[in-house]
C-alpha cells in the first residue's frame, strides 16, 4: 500500500463521497467504482480503508439514493427531464432500503422524510388533476406498486388521497 498523508487521505476520499453523490441513478455502482479506485486500481492511491472511511462512502449512497427518490415525488420536477415518476421512485427506494439492510444502516429517518414529500406530491397530483392545472397525471405506476409503496412508508392505504387509484397506470405488477 502508498503511504498517504492523512490530509491527502481525507481530501480523497472527500473527492469519491462527491463523486458517489453525484453519480447516476444506481450510486452502488459509484460506490464499487470508489473502493476499486482507493484500493485496487494500480493507477489509484492503493489505500486501506478504515470502517469510518468506508462507512463516508457508504453515507454518500444512502444520500444520492434519498436525493434521487425525493426528485421523483417533487410535484415541481413533474415536467421536467428529469423526472422519471413513482415507478422508478419505488425501484429506488427498494434498492436503497436493501443496501441500508445489507450495510446495517437505520433507515427510519429517510422513510419519515420520503412519506412527508410522497403524501404531499400525492395530495398535489390530486388537487391539480381536480382543478384542471394538469391534463394528464404524473402518476406512472400502478395503483399496487403505489400502495405497496406507502405501506413500506408506514402509511396505510386509507392515507392515500381518495380517487388516487384512478390516476394509476392499468398494468398489475
Amino acid at each position: 500500500m502508498i503511504s498517504v498523508n492523512p490530509e491527502e487521505r481525507k481530501h480523497i476520499l472527500s473527492e469519491e463521497a462527491l463523486i458517489i453523490r453525484h453519480s447516476g441513478e444506481i450510486p452502488e455502482v459509484a460506490y464499487h467504482n470508489s473502493l476499486y479506485h482507493l484500493t485496487a486500481d494500480p493507477e489509484g492511491p492503493g489505500m486501506e480503508l478504515s470502517p469510518e472511511e468506508l462507512s463516508l462512502l457508504k453515507q454518500a449512497v444512502t444520500e444520492r439514493y434519498e436525493w434521487i427518490i425525493m426528485r421523483d415525488i417533487n410535484p415541481e420536477n413533474r415536467n421536467r427531464r428529469i423526472y422519471r415518476g413513482l415507478e422508478r421512485c419505488a425501484i429506488n427506494w427498494y434498492r436503497l432500503k436493501a443496501f441500508c439492510k445489507k450495510e446495517g444502516f437505520r433507515i427510519n429517518d429517510i422513510r419519515k422524510r420520503v412519506a412527508a414529500s410522497l403524501k404531499k406530491f400525492l395530495a398535489r397530483e390530486m388537487d391539480d388533476i381536480k382543478s384542471g392545472k394538469r391534463q394528464n397525471t404524473s402518476i406512472n405506476c400502478s395503483y399496487y406498486t403505489l400502495v405497496r409503496l406507502a405501506e413500506d412508508m408506514a402509511m396505510s392505504e386509507d392515507d392515500l388521497p381518495k380517487g388516487i387509484k384512478d390516476l394509476c397506470s392499468e398494468r398489475t405488477d
